[in-house]
């Protein structure tokens, strides 16, 4: 079944315009407890990582438990909480690998 991206937006008059829009790239695991693989967040100005993901967990409750051990990664390197969004940017959530 494909599933395309979907956009989380609350209604703008209840928060103000949006300065930010940002993808989220929900990897294996993941992707199977949302609604869509890839979604779009639109944030305030100077959102960080950790302000995205609360949105997530806002908006897509079924991911909220597994997100505590997911890996947000930008550009190829992981991404601390704190780190500053910019706008068009891309986070990929990424699920710890066990085994040997």
């Amino acid at each position: 079944m494909h599933r395309a991206g979907y956009t989380l937006a609350p209604d703008r008059s209840a928060r103000g315009a949006w300065e930010l829009q940002v993808r989220i790239r929900l990897g294996a695991g993941l992707s199977q407890l949302s609604r869509a693989p890839a979604l779009t967040l639109r944030l305030d100005e100077g959102a960080t990582v950790e302000d995205a993901l609360a949105r997530l967990r806002e908006e897509e409750p079924g991911l909220a438990p597994a997100l505590r051990s997911a890996l947000p990664v930008i550009a190829g390197e992981h991404a601390e909480p704190g780190r500053r969004l910019e706008d068009r940017q891309e986070i990929a959530l990424l699920l710890p690998v066990s085994g040997g």
